[in-house]
């Protein structure tokens, strides 16, 4: 329950509520990622599309249809040494008002020892009084590579939605063998909103895009050379870590600056599933 001033979160009705938990696991067999374990239960589901080439993805998905107060939803991603997968969920997830307690969406990706997983989830959408406690675990082992990256909106700007009153708690963590490379916590409340420069300004949307691998610091040169519209955004790096952080007016242009910071990066197209 958050404790700072933000949403105010009550006791309310014991109401139905959704849950679910989808985990995969990616072996290999002669050379190529073949599915090892798959579990999934209640309203988190997984579908690995036919792909022309090497690299398989894998499609999360939450049938429920968004969240809301009290919903529980857990995906599970684990990739074998030496395998390459891409990971991302179906459409955008939703996060809807809150009657009184906070939805909560766990991540676990696991990635062996010379494999490398493309984290690609699409946008979350936070429509006024969404409360959601959303925690992202990765753990590399020896010289995994991983690629991640989030987006976030405000509400809808071309249906003409107003974000007033908010509760989110954001963590990403990344782990390589066992010790942190890369922590970031994020908390939104209505004290946010209305920050002005010192948080999100005029911004209703924003992104980050991470890349974490021997050498990531040679990818920044080659993204500042881009120009992408509509968007403040800056790129750093710093001991194995490239880091891209953007936002914008809305959900569009900013999803398109990650689209482009994403083919600079990995050099192939996008998840089938991101409808641009």
């Amino acid at each position: 329950m958050p404790e700072d001033g933000g949403l105010a979160l009550v006791d309310a009705p014991r109401l139905q509520r959704a849950a679910g938990l989808a985990r995969v696991t990616l072996g290999q067999r002669d050379g190529q990622a073949v599915l090892a374990d798959l579990h999934q239960s209640g309203c988190a589901k997984v579908f690995l599309p036919r792909v022309h080439g090497p690299v398989p993805e894998v499609v999360f998905l939450n049938t429920a249809g968004g969240l809301t107060g009290g919903d529980r939803v857990g995906f599970s991603l684990s990739v074998a040494s030496g395998t390459r997968a891409v990971a991302t969920t179906q459409t955008a997830e939703r996060a809807y008002a809150s009657a009184g307690n906070v939805a909560r969406l766990g991540v676990d990706l696991t990635v062996g020892a010379g494999a490398a997983l493309d984290w690609l989830p699409q946008e979350t959408i936070l429509f006024d009084r969404a409360a959601l406690d959303r925690r992202t675990a990765v753990t590399l082992a020896g010289e995994a590579r991983l690629v991640l990256c989030e987006m976030i909106g405000l509400g809808r700007a071309a249906m003409g939605e107003t974000v007033r009153r908010i509760w989110l708690s954001d963590r990403r963590e990344v782990r390589r063998d066992g010790r942190p490379v890369l922590v970031e916590p994020l908390r939104l409340a209505d004290q946010t909103l209305t920050a002005g420069a010192a948080a999100l300004g005029e911004a209703r949307a924003f992104a980050t895009v991470a890349l974490v691998a021997r050498g990531a610091e040679d990818a920044v040169e080659p993204l500042r050379r881009l120009a992408p519209e509509g968007v403040d955004w800056a790129v750093s790096g710093w001991d194995g870590k490239c880091i891209v952080r953007l936002m914008g007016p809305d959900l569009r242009p900013v999803k398109r600056a990650v689209a482009a910071m994403l083919d600079r990066i990995r050099g192939r197209a996008l998840p089938r599933v991101w409808q641009m």
